[in-house]
């Protein structure tokens, strides 16, 4: 974009504006990253981390405007492996390899202040990579590509907001119930977070009684005035089943408006086919965010196709995770059932 200027000789010149990227390359120095639970996956030992990243100039500028639902992809290939005695026995042989491609993360919360931008990820050691993210300490560098896709949208008119995850799939929901309690005050959130065990629930603060009765069962969720329900497989915290089934019961319970009522669910696929049958079945609008293997992130690889429907006919079209997505309509989405 061109704009005029004057050099104070009554002389107009032309200069080009440089405009702050949307995304980019940028170097990040880690802030903190700390074990926030220990947890087992299965009958593996596995531990839930939070990464924290900053990063100024146009790095700053990009990232300050990220939306919850996007990601970004991080370049962990020269990131140091902990000591031995500091990897599981299964993924001994699995931690050697070289990491060549970068990996995608979703954010859990993005903060700027003083011209710096600060990201959080939240993360799970399950293999090479992830194992390496462990070992990163305040002042390393990490190289970023972001941020990447499309986050979750607010339709206009909307009064409740019904946050829905499985596992991992909180991290992003807790980013957008920090901007739903910001930029929209006037919804109502309530958010619903489930895994197999208590342990495998990948929040940092244990539940205690008294937020369970209040309705705040989850710190992350509690800090933006958000409350939340928990649901559990073998019944170890909170409801026991799967959490689609909590939240199809606690809908049934509730006289919401569907027009005025919109869905947004992260998690292992399984779990977003069914929250997209209650949500068809309700009638109710829901935004679903997708996972998929993400090499590259920006649409070249063709890695991470995702079978949609075409509107209005019965042909199915393939779309890209990492550049139409990973957040999608979920009558868009034709699940793997």
């Amino acid at each position: 974009m061109l704009k005029t200027g004057s050099l104070g000789t009554g002389l107009t010149i032309m200069t080009e504006e440089i405009s702050k990227p949307d995304k980019g390359v940028f170097d990040a120095v880690v802030f903190a990253n700390k074990q926030i639970r220990e947890t087992r996956l299965g009958a593996k030992p596995r531990g839930f981390y939070r990464l924290g990243l900053e990063f100024s100039g146009d790095g700053a500028a990009a990232f300050g405007k990220a939306k919850a639902g996007q990601f970004a992809e991080l370049d962990l290939s020269c990131i140091a492996l902990p000591p031995i005695e500091g990897i599981t026995e299964d993924l001994c042989d699995a931690a050697g390899r070289k990491i060549l491609l970068r990996r995608p993360f979703s954010f859990c919360d993005v903060s700027s202040r003083r011209e710096k931008t600060r990201v959080d990820i939240l993360y799970c050691a399950v293999g090479p990579a992830t194992l390496r993210m462990t070992t990163l300490s305040a002042g390393n560098s990490v190289s970023v590509i972001g941020p990447l896709g499309n986050g979750f949208q607010m339709p206009a008119g909307k009064r409740t907001a019904l946050l829905v995850s499985g596992g991992m799939g909180a991290g992003p929901l807790i980013h957008l119930a920090k901007t739903l309690a910001t930029d929209y005050p006037d919804v109502e959130v309530i958010a619903f977070a489930g895994a197999k065990t208590k342990m495998e629930l990948p929040f940092e603060r244990p539940l205690d009684e008294i937020s369970q009765q209040l309705g705040f069962s989850l710190h992350e969720f509690a800090r933006y005035g958000v409350e939340s329900e928990v649901a559990t497989d073998d019944g170890s915290v909170g409801y026991e089943g799967l959490i689609t089934d909590c939240f199809s019961k606690w809908l049934g319970r509730r006289s919401l408006s569907a027009k005025d009522t919109i869905i947004y669910s992260c998690g292992p696929e399984e779990m977003l086919a069914r929250m997209a049958k209650i949500a068809e079945d309700k009638r109710i609008d829901c935004q679903v965010s997708m996972e998929r293997m993400m090499a590259c992130g920006i649409g070249v690889c063709q890695s991470c196709a995702v079978k949609c429907r075409v509107e209005g006919s019965n042909e199915t079209i393939y779309k890209l995770c990492c550049e139409d997505g990973p957040v999608f309509d979920s009558r868009e989405i034709v699940f793997k059932l």
